[in-house]
């Protein structure tokens, strides 16, 4: 529900936390499908006396209408509205009242909801995720309660917030033909023109069983967490209608584009932007390393070069976004004082261009290798963060237990592969520059 804005510092931090995980002690589960479609992965862990309940539903902004952008980030709003045996605004009261915490976040592909509670609650968490599921409170007041909500957090959290059209900048002007070319954010007016029919068969074509993957993970029993399972989600109806999927291919781009946008910001900021092959290529798996070459941590080339040496940069950052389908690598730079941004990019090119040239020294490749594996281990340290990678792998790739293995495909990057991947994607045909300006500088 509530989400952070999208400033350039948090976009770095944000890429970063959706690089996939695992750690170094294997992760076991369980796995399953009920009949009427809900794939249910189970993780034991009596470490701690808590448990995580998530469902991940395979709905993003990508598969909306063109003219009703930003229904899956209201979804995500409006089912915490109540049901139909959950008062309306009582579901984070009484999830809060039984010592937990709940949230959810939506992405161009997917829309998340989780509670951490102490174990003894286990059940409650599962009937209200049950409840979402099947009872969804769909009605005129919730609806109208949440455009209001909606506005004022694009308001706030992006009309103004310094740099917060950064993503919806890139992305309309990088994709011509994909739904990636809008973000979950979407448009207020689609929100206020949709109907409540429309809400209506959103929620019946989206928020199904077969649409879903339930992973509850931490201070369980299997045998008794299979029975409330059952209890409350084996009775859900499977979807009837047709799960839309987008099926348009991005036209692969030739030459370079260039875009000058102006914002109330105080210092320009240059974004790079390239595109990228899907989750789970071997080559967008050198691309995350690529992109932590070039800015993770303070002995990064980004930050060395750009901000401590030349200091042309107030902030400097490289990450990949993680989409199902072919998506971005950004690059950006906030630029210091009286530094324009014709001299940061190319400062920024300077670097770029010495991956691309050179292979990484053996000290910097071994430092790479070990950040992927902290990353890892770090992420997976508590059950929330299993739980959402067991989300994650399995409705993107499918493979639940690459949470034990993917570490050693990202062992099995050479230094010639990040050389090659390099040159491959990071050149000038390829990508996008934004100059995102202040207003001062219009029609200059």
């Amino acid at each position: 529900m509530k989400r952070k804005a999208f400033s350039i510092l948090v976009l770095g931090a944000l890429a970063l936390s959706g690089s996939v995980s695992a750690q170094s002690s294997k992760i076991n589960f369980v796995e399953y499908d009920l009949p009427n479609g809900l794939h249910v992965i189970l993780h034991e862990d009596h470490s701690t006396p808590i448990v995580a309940v998530s469902v991940m539903y395979h709905v993003g902004s990508k598969n909306e209408d063109p003219q009703r952008t930003g229904f899956a980030h209201f979804f995500e709003h409006l089912l915490f509205e109540g049901s139909e045996n959950i008062g309306r605004g009582e579901y984070m009261k009484m999830i809060q009242a039984a010592g937990g915490q709940l949230n959810a976040n939506t992405t161009q592909d997917r829309t998340y909801y989780y509670e951490v509670l102490p174990s003894n609650q286990l059940e409650l968490a599962l009937w209200m995720e049950s409840e979402r599921m099947l009872h969804a409170k769909i009605d005129t007041i919730g609806v109208e309660t949440q455009r209001k909500v909606v506005k004022e957090e694009k308001k706030q959290r992006y009309d103004n917030t310094p740099y917060g059209q950064l993503l919806s900048v890139v992305y309309e002007n990088e994709f011509t033909k994909h739904p990636y070319r809008w973000t979950p954010i979407g448009k207020e007016q689609y929100i206020d023109q949709a109907k409540l029919s429309e809400f209506m068969d959103f929620y019946k074509t989206f928020y199904v069983p077969n649409n879903a993957v339930l992973v509850v993970g931490g201070d369980i029993n299997i045998g008794e967490t299979k029975a409330f399972i059952q209890k409350y989600y084996g009775d859900i109806p499977k979807g009837t209608r047709a799960i839309p999927r987008p099926t348009e291919v991005e036209p692969e781009q030739t030459e370079e584009k260039r875009v000058n946008f102006y914002d109330n910001v105080q210092l320009p900021a240059v974004i790079l932007a390239y595109h990228t092959p899907k989750l789970g290529t071997a080559d967008n798996y050198t691309l995350q390393l690529l992109t932590q070459l070039l800015s993770q941590g303070k002995s990064s080339r980004f930050q060395k070069a750009i901000v401590d040496e030349q200091q042309k940069a107030l902030a400097v950052g490289a990450f990949a976004i993680p989409n199902e389908d072919p998506g971005v690598a950004m690059m950006f730079g906030i630029a210091n004082a009286g530094v324009k941004p014709e001299e940061l990019e190319k400062a920024m090119e300077a670097e770029v261009d010495k991956v691309i040239e050179n292979y990484v020294s053996d000290e910097e490749y071994q430092k790479l290798r070990n950040q992927a594996e902290n990353d890892f281990v770090t992420q997976n340290q508590r059950v929330a963060g299993v739980v959402q990678n067991l989300a994650t792998y399995y409705t993107f790739l499918g493979n639940a237990d690459l949470i034990n293995t993917e570490l050693e495909l990202y062992k099995k990057i050479t230094k010639e592969d990040l050389k090659r991947v390099a040159a491959k994607y990071f050149n000038k045909n390829n990508r996008l520059v934004v100059y995102y300006l202040p207003k001062s500088m219009e029609n200059k």
